[in-house]
């Protein structure tokens, strides 16, 4: 196992070669986790923290735990439990212990990353608060479990979601340092999507994300997709492409990719009367259909038209995963 590096500048240089973007945020995660403070990350879904605390983990060679906040996150699968069957024949005892995410985490110094915060349970949320502002947890008939210097506890939220979800308390406010992240930029986003599909036409692949980030300011829709629906829309273009023998670019290919892209990634006001199919297609057609047009008609667009009509991928150069 490689032996963990204290956070710092080389932490730093090492998140900037591996996630396009961000540089505020990286900045703050690690001058935070240098200070030994803990992390609340609010943003909507696809904005990137759940890879950007992995990189920080991967970067510094700390151990991560991802825990997936929900109604059935109970104290126990949290902190760990003792073996009933091992109890019944030695009875309690530390070789009968089974640590959980957070022991284990504060055991080994480790990146502990509680995703969808505001769904976890009052009484295990309770169980934080202690181990924020002491670095230290208690458990019955196993004693004291002290945090290794190492320790940090990052948590995330989506504040857009408010189905199943609960008010986070005070107390885990006071105790954390809070980073807002919304959407990155047009360019970031298309960076991030050439680098997951790196045989895709750069310009289509930049209308893609044009009509992913459409969605976020349509009068209609209460939540957009995240820069996963671009990503996804050209996998399945290049896919559904091949299927048909058909060129990614065509409009049945790509608005049969969009809507089974986008459709379920954006949620409609109450009081519309339309469909995420129609408001796709509509948007489609805006964006898809009209931008190709006008790239076809400027000849000094820059555009290179391939032989079936789209534009022909240019060659990109080889980077980090994100």
């Amino acid at each position: 196992m490689t032996t963990p590096t204290p956070y710092g500048p080389s932490t730093l240089d090492a998140l900037r070669r591996s996630v396009v973007g961000r540089d505020r945020e990286l900045e703050l995660v690690v001058a935070a986790l240098m200070g030994r403070r803990h992390l609340l990350l609010e943003g909507p879904p696809g904005t990137g923290k759940s890879t950007l605390l992995r990189a920080v983990a991967q970067s510094s060679g700390h151990p991560f735990d991802f825990v997936e906040g929900n109604a059935e996150l109970t104290p126990s699968r949290l902190v760990g439990h003792f073996d009933p069957a091992q109890v019944l024949e030695s009875g309690y005892s530390e070789d009968v212990w089974v640590d959980g995410p957070l022991t284990r985490s504060l055991r080994g110094g480790g990146l502990l990353y509680l995703e969808e915060i505001n769904r976890i349970p009052e009484e295990t949320l309770n169980l934080l608060v202690t181990v924020m502002s002491e670095g230290e947890l208690t458990i019955p008939r196993l004693g004291r479990v002290d945090a290794d210097p190492g320790f940090r506890l990052v948590a995330a939220m989506n504040p857009f979601d408010a189905v199943g979800t609960a008010r986070i308390s005070g107390a885990i406010y006071d105790r954390v340092c809070r980073i807002s992240m919304d959407y990155q930029d047009a360019a970031d986003e298309v960076a991030i999507t050439t680098r997951q599909i790196s045989d895709s036409s750069p310009q289509f692949a930049s209308r893609v994300v044009d009509l992913v980030r459409a969605t976020r300011s349509h009068s209609e829709i209460r939540v957009g997709s995240s820069v996963r629906g671009a990503i996804d829309m050209l996998t399945l273009c290049r896919d559904l492409a091949t299927l048909r023998t058909l060129a990614p670019t065509e409009r049945s290919v790509a608005l049969d990719a969009a809507l089974t892209a986008l459709s379920g990634r954006i949620q409609l006001h109450d009081s519309s009367a339309s469909t995420a199919e129609r408001i796709i297609t509509e948007l489609f057609d805006e964006i898809m259909v009209e931008q190709e047009d006008s790239v076809a008609e400027d000849p000094d667009s820059g555009a290179d038209p391939g032989k079936d009509g789209g534009t022909r991928p240019a060659e990109n150069p080889t980077t980090n995963g994100s």
